[in-house]
């Protein structure tokens, strides 16, 4: 059983894997949420794609101009990942912006390992069983309380929620 990781889920202003504007974290220690985190960031490159802006996470430019860029908020949340692994909900989203950020940045990898709710949920609960295995549709399956998807901090909360029973 999992007990000890962070949740983490980022958001996107466009097209482009380094594009971070919104990341959550959830930071579990002996099977309990300790922490909650969100930061917006200032993207890079710094334009918006109305689809996203409008469509999926409603963050938008005036809403991240005055926002630290990546590796100011990585140096406040680099240190609360150390030592534990990270679970996402479509790791190969999530881990290709980090990794891609990290480079764009010449920031290392640190060698994180990379746990996916998404390909438990798969291989747990079969579609004709659950329907899809969209965040929301996997926390409503499990009966965990979730709104705001594609809230950096609301989808790491859900990804936490749904480790601690997957796991």
């Amino acid at each position: 059983m999992l007990r000890n990781f962070t949740a983490i889920d980022f958001e996107t202003a466009n097209y482009r894997p380094t594009s971070i504007c919104s990341v959550g974290l959830v930071r579990v220690r002996q099977g309990q949420i300790v922490e909650r985190i969100h930061r917006l960031v200032r993207p890079t490159p710094n334009y918006y794609v109305r689809r996203f802006t409008e469509e999926i996470h409603g963050i938008g430019f005036e809403d991240t101009c005055d926002q630290p860029v990546f590796p100011q908020v990585w140096s406040e949340l680099a240190p609360c990942l150390e030592g534990f692994p990270l679970v996402a909900h479509n790791k190969a989203f999530d881990e290709r912006v980090l990794r891609e950020t990290l480079a764009a940045y010449g920031l290392g990898w640190p060698g994180y390992e990379f746990l996916c709710t998404l390909q438990a949920a798969r291989r747990l609960f079969p579609k004709s069983q659950i329907g899809d295995h969209r965040l929301p549709t996997v926390c409503r399956y499990l009966g965990i309380e979730f709104a705001h998807h594609h809230d950096a901090l609301a989808d790491a909360e859900g990804c936490a929620q749904i480790a601690l029973r997957v796991f």
